[in-house]
């Protein structure tokens, strides 16, 4: 197995960079974002796409695809984990200057870009709003060229209060104009926000349905709710955009093990166009 020390430092797909933690920061019990920073500033990998992955190593654990929570254009590289497994559990441990393998990015992205009139609205579930969370900083921030700039409407789901994820960044994109929802399925002492599903905060958001995007992630059954809610608003599935992580392992698309009937998701996704096949793939459960 690979070392910090004799990692290459060639930007192969499959040859993880040595990165360091420059910064933790953990948001719930088991939800820590890692800051990471090239341990050689001539090998900082190409730059990531909101929306893309990167295979992250933990040392003598293993690896795991992690999908990256910075803006496009940070300056250091951000990856929000939750500890459910060994690696992710070894990451979440990692102490500021500890190092960590990076490769990628891989995937497709939100494409968010040439945005500026339309209205955007977002429905995340859980740890599915790191994925989403560069590109809504760029929505929140955006200068349109010409024009009205679109409206940006945000619901966020989460199992209680305390496992809301980017509590300061749902603030900061409220003060940016962005129309921002939480909701929790179980109230804690103090809670006087909104109790239910996230999907309920659909109807009462605002967007067009008839020329918005739509950007989806979470668990995989909320996602299915959020589109059947979305289609009940009035949008077209082709107006939809949902994150499809299983089982990615080599993240170029040669290993198999993300195969979601004819997709690989590492290769032709996380994030994917919904169809009527989406919807029938998403039916399926996990193996």
């Amino acid at each position: 197995m690979a070392t910090p020390d004799t990692l290459p430092r060639t930007a192969h797909p499959l040859a993880p960079v040595a990165h360091e933690v420059v910064a933790t920061r953990r948001l719930t019990n088991d939800v820590v974002t890692l800051s990471l920073a090239p341990v050689a500033p001539e090998c900082r990998l190409p730059g990531c796409k909101a929306g893309q992955f990167n295979m992250l190593t933990a040392f003598g654990v293993g690896e795991v695809a992690i999908s990256v929570s910075s803006a496009p254009d940070a300056t250091v590289l951000e990856h929000t984990v939750r500890d459910v497994g060994a690696v992710t559990h070894a990451l979440c441990e990692m102490p500021v200057g500890a190092t960590v393998g990076v490769r990628g990015p891989f995937g497709t992205d939100w494409g968010i870009e040439g945005l500026d009139g339309r209205d955007v609205v977002v429905v995340a579930g859980g740890i599915g709003l790191a994925p989403l969370r560069g590109a809504l900083e760029a929505l929140a921030t955006r200068r349109p060229v010409e024009g009205p700039r679109g409206r940006l409407a945000v619901a966020v789901g989460a199992r209680a209060p305390d496992q809301l994820v980017f509590v300061d960044d749902l603030a900061r994109w409220r003060d940016a104009g962005a129309h921002v929802e939480t909701t929790v399925d179980v109230a804690q002492p103090g809670w006087e926000g909104n109790v239910g599903v996230v999907t309920a905060l659909l109807p009462g958001l605002p967007f067009d349905p008839g020329t918005a995007l739509a950007l989806v992630c979470g668990p995989e059954v909320m996602m299915r709710f959020a589109i059947r809610a979305l289609v009940d608003r009035g949008m077209g599935l082709e107006q939809v955009r949902v994150s499809l992580e299983r089982n990615m392992q080599c993240g170029v698309g040669w290993c198999g093990h993300c195969q979601l009937g004819p997709l690989l998701l590492c290769r032709d996704g996380p994030v994917l166009a919904c169809t009527p096949d989406i919807l029938r793939l998403l039916a399926q459960p996990e193996r």
